[in-house]
């Protein structure tokens, strides 16, 4: 994966969004609890996985002037991981996507960018990654193990420079990244829900009981 080995600054994200603040290296340890009383593994397991999102197949990444939609932040296909950054100048949207599978030279042409099928899809090698472009969009694919990070956005609303930054930036979340991107595991209920516009007595079905013409 084409990765650089600076310090990534952690995600900052929009007043109206969530706001969070300090820095990690891209190369930490991911999802890992410290000291401080960040989260542990099992926490950010259980956060990714109440999205119906495999733990392994989240990634986070920043861009300068883009921030994190929160509410964009989910599953992809079976189990994969998808979320949203918003440039606070434009609104421009960048796209970053984890799902299984592979991408080689011979079947890159073949996956649709942005999800576009029927579209013709151009690659091209940028180091470890590709650099694709189709149906008005591009993205940077980079083939992991058992698995594609794709960072992708319009070619009119986000220049490659930035697209390929974002790219070089994507990296599996330490504990504080996560606590950030993922939103908190909601405890299964334990009980049925009491509802309270039902009768006290009988089984609770409508009264079908109406006079003549009614």
């Amino acid at each position: 994966m084409i990765r650089p080995t600076r310090v990534l600054p952690v995600l900052l994200l929009a007043p109206l969004l969530l706001t969070a603040c300090g820095s990690e290296t891209a190369d930490a340890d991911p999802v890992v609890g410290s000291a401080s009383g960040s989260p542990g593994l099992g926490e950010l397991e259980a956060r990714a996985e109440s999205l119906g999102v495999a733990p392994e197949l989240v990634y986070v990444t920043e861009a300068p002037e883009f921030d994190l939609a929160q509410q964009s932040v989910g599953v992809l296909g079976d189990d994969g991981f998808s979320a949203t950054w918003v440039s606070r100048e434009t609104g421009a949207l960048l796209r970053l996507s984890v799902d299984r599978g592979t991408i080689t030279e011979t079947t890159c042409p073949e996956q649709p960018v942005g999800d576009m099928p029927g579209e013709r899809t151009r690659c091209e090698r940028d180091g470890d990654a590709w650099y694709r472009t189709g149906a008005g969009r591009h993205e940077y694919a980079m083939p992991e193990e058992g698995h594609v990070v794709r960072v992708s956005g319009e070619v009119d609303a986000v220049p490659r420079d930035v697209l390929r930054d974002a790219a070089l930036a994507a990296h599996r979340p330490d504990a504080a990244e996560a606590t950030v991107l993922l939103p908190s595991a909601e405890p299964a209920p334990t009980a049925p829900v009491e509802r309270g516009d039902l009768p006290p007595v009988g089984d609770g079905a409508p009264d079908n009981n109406v006079d003549v013409g009614g």
